[in-house]
């Protein structure tokens, strides 16, 4: 994090008046760095759909853990399948795993909790138990990101129960240091089959990345991550942003589509650049045209919608019906939480990123046949050049208004997205997922 209040409180004389004067203490937060998932032991608990994989599971992403209590452990992670609580009475076996241990959690821990799938319950009892789960998490995650820990909640269904690995590797590592407070739905389409990645340190190795917007800030930090992972960047940006743009693809080894997104031969210009094909299309290009809406010119209406859901829906549809996206592929729509909570000034903006959600929630279902994904990304306060040009008051409340008191860096939605695009996340579909580190504003 990058702001004066962290580095002025960064020493012990100013520690002393924060924890005197009541003042925010935002944690340092831990980010990946290579090596094991987990530097730590996970306690399993519950008993439910997954329960009983859930050590094998672990085992196969290298993570320690133990289902027995010990005194004075300090644990790294907390996962409890929940998914098979079936009435209100139940949600008390949340109380009796989590109560003992929560004093015991690490630095920058993580929770993680399991449901089924509220639409998939038999009981009005279930129902009450499995939709009581939200609650539970996102209270937690405010109790507990005082110390960097999160925690968040995976839904599955019977058929999707097995694919749960990537997403449990994700959500206790340290490379989702910024996703917190949020729900992961898993067997929301037909698509439940996992594949497993010959190379776990490289699970994209010889698939093919198209990431719009990649010459700076978010889309930048995604060509990086996606490439770390073993993918091949075909990174796009508008002609100002050529030099910058084919920098970064000289570093990365890729190559780069210099056009306007909005421009009418855009599909067929960016169609031929991929030559056979494309794994994964991530839709991160966009801008912002601030003005309350009593001042608003229609032409920055139109540009920033255009830019943020239009071009990418057309884009979309063309890679489709050209079949140049490949089985078991990815769609990727950045949104954010203007989308979801609003902003004052930014109607344009907020409709245009609310319209990303609508664009994936439609798509994946329809895409679901040729097994692709749709899926979006809603980043909350995240440090990018954008923020800098926020007024210092502005920039202080976005930063401190979220349960880890912080904004969070252009790689924290980047691993996101890599999270999306693994193999084994086949089964994610119609989600949109907040990088946001649990945001006070939106649900």
């Amino acid at each position: 994090m990058s702001d004066r209040y962290t580095a002025m409180i960064q020493n012990p004389i100013a520690q002393f008046l924060v924890k005197n004067l009541g003042l925010p203490n935002p944690p340092e937060l831990e980010r990946y760095e290579g090596g094991p998932l987990v530097k730590g032991t996970v306690l399993l608990g519950g008993d439910g759909l997954v329960s009983a994989d859930l050590p094998n599971v672990s085992k196969d992403l290298g993570i320690e853990t133990t289902t027995v209590r010990a005194e004075g452990r300090r644990y790294k992670g907390l996962v409890f399948d929940a998914s098979g609580l079936d009435s209100a009475a139940t949600t008390v076996e949340l109380q009796k795993f989590f109560t003992p241990v929560l004093r015991s959690l690490a630095p920058c821990a993580r929770i993680v909790v399991i449901g089924l799938l509220p639409e998939r319950t038999e009981t009005v009892g279930a129902r009450i138990a499995q939709r009581g789960l939200e609650g539970f998490v996102r209270s937690i995650a405010k109790e507990i990101g005082g110390n960097g820990s999160t925690a968040n909640l995976v839904y599955v269904t019977p058929e999707s129960a097995g694919a749960i690995s990537s997403t449990l590797g994700f959500l206790l590592s340290p490379k989702a240091a910024f996703v917190d407070g949020q729900v992961v739905r898993l067997g929301t389409t037909s698509l439940v089959e996992a594949e497993q990645p010959a190379d776990p340190a490289r699970p994209l190795a010889g698939k093919t990345a198209l990431v719009t917007g990649a010459g700076r800030g978010l889309g930048a930090a995604m060509a990086r991550i996606l490439h770390r992972d073993g993918a091949t960047i075909v990174g796009l940006d508008v002609p100002p942003l050529q030099g910058d743009l084919e920098a970064l693809m000289n570093e990365l080894g890729g190559s780069s589509i210099t056009c306007d997104i909005t421009a009418e031969d855009a599909p067929e210009t960016i169609a031929a650049g991929l030559g056979d094909g494309v794994d994964f299309v991530v839709h991160n290009a966009g801008i912002t045209r601030d003005k309350r809406l009593k001042n608003m010119k229609s032409e920055n209406w139109e540009k920033v919608v255009d830019i943020s859901v239009g071009a990418p829906q057309r884009i979309t549809e063309h890679l489709l019906e050209h079949k140049l996206v490949r089985p078991g592929g990815r769609i990727i729509g950045i949104s954010s939480i203007a989308g979801i909570a609003g902003n004052n000034g930014q109607t344009n903006y907020g409709t245009a990123k609310a319209g990303v959600i609508g664009f994936v929630q439609a798509l994946a279902p329809q895409v679901a046949d040729v097994q692709v994904t749709a899926n979006a990304i809603a980043p909350g306060f995240i440090e990018t050049d954008m923020v800098k040009t926020m007024p210092l008051g502005i920039r202080t409340a976005g930063r401190l208004l979220s349960s880890l008191s912080q904004g969070g860096q252009p790689v924290d939605v980047a691993e996101a997205v890599a999270w999306l695009c693994h193999p084994g996340s086949q089964a994610i579909s119609g989600n949109v997922v907040r990088v946001c580190g649990q945001g006070f504003l939106g649900a």
